[in-house]
């Protein structure tokens, strides 16, 4: 019995301490005055309500969704078919593409931004909006492919055999046998790329600098003219679409097999 109290102390303890930024921001981004105080001083949701209201924070929340829509897709769209390609095993030079799809998240992320400002700088496009899509789509392939792979893994392969024996090709193989089984993995691996893409803000910044604001960008243009709660609003929007966008991936799916804690027969 003791035990069990000390452990639950103990989590609760270790619970709090990584909620304690959190607790703090969210109490800032309450106060009623334009003050970086904690406790707030009084209680005012005024800060959450400017993200959607004032033109510059709602033209922020625009490009950081456009931009994680838009890579996220892509993101999905080029690592389907190289998840495909790498489950059949087409050739035995097909994992040097699987290192190369893991190869832009493993790196620190300062390094591959400098890579993406070297190169959009030398063809002349530094600067375009179309460049941060891109750029992120390529940094966070690694996610959907990873979830994919994980997919494409769970799959019984007699399935796959027994569609091919009844004559179907390799397309409508794909469209109602593979589809349908790694759809939550595909789902999951959108999320994670669009959530990423929404927050980060290096890649962004290296490759289309000022000249677009998405809401991270905004928050670093915003602190050069003095703090505001709406940053600590900002900041509890970003935690909350995470919580929404994850929490739905565990109530609607099997968040630990599509993270690779259980294999394909579940044990």
């Amino acid at each position: 019995m003791t035990a069990t109290l000390l452990r639950r102390v103990y989590f609760t303890i270790v619970a709090l301490f990584l909620a304690a930024p959190l607790i703090v921001v969210a109490g800032v981004s309450i106060n009623s005055r334009q003050e970086l105080t904690f406790p707030p001083v009084g209680f005012s949701l005024a800060w959450y309500a400017q993200i959607f209201t004032d033109p510059e924070w709602r033209l922020a929340l625009i490009h950081s969704v456009t931009l994680a829509v838009c890579s996220a897709a892509i993101a999905v769209a080029v690592a389907l078919p190289l998840a495909w390609f790498l489950w059949r095993r087409i050739a035995p030079w097909a994992n040097i593409f699987q290192v190369l799809g893991l190869a832009p998240f493993i790196l620190p992320p300062v390094i591959t931004a400098l890579g993406f400002l070297s190169f959009w700088a030398t063809v002349g496009l530094f600067g375009q909006f179309f460049t941060a899509i891109i750029s992120h789509a390529i940094f966070f392939v690694t996610l959907p492919l990873v979830t994919l792979s994980l997919g494409f893994a769970s799959i019984d392969r007699s399935l796959v055999e027994a569609a091919a024996t009844m004559g179907a090709d390799d397309r409508t193989v794909l469209k109602t046998v593979v589809l349908p089984l790694i759809l939550p993995y595909l789902v999951s691996g959108y999320a994670f790329a669009f959530v990423l893409s929404l927050n980060e803000y290096i890649v962004a910044y290296m490759t289309i600098g000022f000249t677009t604001e998405t809401l991270p960008i905004k928050i670093f243009n915003a602190l050069r003219y003095g703090y505001t709660p709406t940053m600590a609003a900002v900041s509890v929007f970003f935690v909350a679409v995470a919580a929404l966008v994850f929490g739905s991936i565990a109530r609607f799916g099997d968040i630990r097999r599509l993270l690779g804690a259980m294999s394909s027969d579940g044990s």
